[in-house]
């Protein structure tokens, strides 16, 4: 004999809307693709890839059709494509790949880091006591480089890992200055050219390479350092303060978005809302 209560989990798992039986794994799998295709557009709008990616979802879609118009020559033709595709999206996508695969693993990084700071408030309390003091002496050393019209790149890491970046620059771990700051981005400086990486409050790094944005729908006033901070926030948890030579004007770049033509006390409120 059935029993009758074997059927209760599906119940609860299914409903109907109209003649459809949508169950709650198949909402939980529109969403989770969702979510991957919002991504992959995040990081590809406004580079060379993301015009290929178009082309090849239009190709796909020519593949159904052909498939359901029961057109053999054109499918068996798009299928071939198809399996030597894959070998050379591997090739034209392998940078986009993987800034995806690290941009999943730093979301993830910083959703657990979030999770702690929920069940440890008293610690997020004592790390903010001192966040006015560290975010005075960024802006004093910017401050400093602007009048003098001197350009510079600040990167603050958060829950990111970096150590491609980190090998590239100058081990410096010092205490965050202003001063300091203003010293290593003077023209003079053997340190000036590249980024300085400041980590759990200090100035880590100085002289970083960082990744430069491929994004093709920057303005004319954008250069280097503000395609260089733009890049390294596309693929990494970090908040990235430009200062541009030629006219002083400050930016930042988070999450693959670049805001220009900022007052330092913006600037200061981004940090204090970052960190």
């Amino acid at each position: 004999m059935t029993n009758p209560g074997m059927h209760i989990p599906l119940m609860i798992w299914a409903f109907k809307v109209g003649i459809l039986e949508i169950r709650i794994l198949d909402i939980l799998d529109i969403a989770i693709v969702a979510y991957l295709l919002f991504s992959i557009y995040k990081l590809l709008k406004g580079s060379v890839a993301f015009n290929i990616f178009i082309g090849l979802a239009l190709l796909y879609g020519l593949y159904v059709l052909v498939n359901v118009l029961d057109m053999k020559l054109l499918s068996l033709f798009l299928t071939n494509i198809g399996n030597l595709g894959v070998i050379l999206l591997i090739i034209i996508f392998q940078p986009e790949i993987r800034r995806f695969l690290l941009y999943l693993g730093n979301t993830t990084l910083k959703s657990r880091a979030d999770f702690f700071r929920r069940i440890f408030p008293k610690q997020e309390k004592l790390f903010t006591a001192d966040l006015r003091a560290f975010t005075k002496e960024i802006a004093e050393g910017i401050l400093a480089l602007q009048k003098d019209q001197e350009g510079a790149l600040i990167i603050l890491e958060g829950q990111s890992e970096m150590s491609e970046i980190e090998e590239s620059g100058e081990v410096i771990d010092a205490q965050i200055s202003g001063h300091l700051i203003t010293s290593i981005f003077r023209k003079e400086s053997p340190l000036h050219d590249g980024a300085v990486l400041i980590k759990h409050s200090r100035i880590a790094f100085a002289r970083c390479i960082l990744p430069v944005s491929a994004q093709e729908d920057l303005p004319d006033w954008a250069g280097l350092r503000h395609r260089a901070g733009l890049g390294v926030s596309e693929i990494h948890d970090v908040l990235a303060i430009i200062v541009s030579e030629e006219t002083g004007n400050l930016a930042v770049a988070e999450k693959g978005e670049l805001t220009e033509d900022l007052d330092l006390e913006q600037v200061s409120s981004r940090i204090l809302k970052y960190l």
